[in-house]
């Protein structure tokens, strides 16, 4: 029992697993909306296109969060924009603002000397490095992403099973969904530092992905698919400690591999979902009801 607790007993290692569990919680909540909703290409550009305003940010001595928030803010928007083009689809948007953004990132990293040296905790994150104050960021990003969660639940649910019924009830899509964007936003600016801006969907996508093997309802995806993220967080950082490889990519790895051991674990127990020639997300959801209520968003 002696060499599983090991890891635990540095102060760093400690601060790293409070810090990487509290990403793990805000990044499944949020992360459950884009899966559920068909948005994985979405919250990938976002994630990358955090290094633009991480780079300038830094050169200028300036909140890496903040720069990597309103990047991420920039890349939502240009999306947005380019998809009011009926002829061009939301998926080519995605695609040009992707590579814009990464693309920018790049030249301004390249163009910069001495930053080269920061990239690779930009990219891959340092979770071992996060701080007390890094901790209190996390943790006041987590408490705004689990309120506006509660607040537009019903909103979000409307919305990704049945956009004409949300706006009839009053409940407004198009704000539900950019509420969504803002708080994707906020989930990746926030725990880029813990994992790195090509990490971070692993953290948005897989832990809700595996636990939409077994859920039938949203909130149990949220539920389980926090819990699984904090699973992979602490599994992750263990598994670096003793092999001596990167926390931040093992962390990543342990989190997307636990969508593949959910899937066989359900084929073995039998409880594998049928697929559905359905268009609509996550089908064997069960949908909550949602009453008449003209004040929401």
């Amino acid at each position: 029992m002696e060499w599983l607790l090991e890891p635990l007993s540095a102060s760093f290692v400690q601060r790293a697993v409070i810090g990487g569990s509290l990403a793990a919680i805000f990044c499944a909540v949020v992360g459950t909306w884009v899966v559920v909703r068909g948005m994985a290409f979405l919250g990938d550009a976002m994630a990358h296109g955090l290094l633009p305003g991480i780079a300038i940010a830094s050169l200028l001595g300036g909140n890496l969060i903040i720069g990597a928030a309103v990047s991420a803010a920039a890349t939502a928007a240009g999306v947005s924009a380019i998809s009011r083009n009926k002829r061009v689809s939301q998926d080519t948007g995605i695609g040009l603002l992707f590579v814009i953004m990464l693309s920018l990132g790049v030249i301004i990293v390249s163009a910069s000397e001495g930053f080269a040296v920061d990239l690779a905790g930009t990219l891959f994150g340092d979770v071992l490095a996060v701080g007390t104050d890094d901790i209190l960021v996390l943790a006041a990003v987590g408490s705004v992403v689990l309120a506006a969660a509660a607040v537009f639940h019903r909103a979000f649910t409307a919305a990704a099973f049945n956009q004409q019924k949300a706006a009839s009830l009053g409940l407004r899509p198009r704000a539900a969904h950019f509420v969504l964007l803002c708080l994707i936003t906020l989930a990746v600016a926030a725990s880029f530092q813990v994992v790195g801006t090509l990490l971070v969907f692993g953290l948005l996508i897989a832990p809700p992905a595996a636990a939409l093997v077994w859920a039938r309802s949203v909130r149990t995806v949220m539920v389980l698919g926090s819990a699984i993220g904090v699973a992979s967080v602490v599994a992750g950082l263990w598994i670096s400690w003793y092999a001596g490889t990167a926390a931040g990519a093992t962390i990543a790895l342990v989190a997307a591999l636990s969508y593949f051991l959910s899937a066989i674990a359900a084929a073995v127990a039998g409880k594998a979902r049928p697929t559905s020639s359905s268009p609509s997300p996550a089908p064997h959801l069960e949908t909550e009801p949602v009453s008449r209520a003209p004040h929401s968003a």
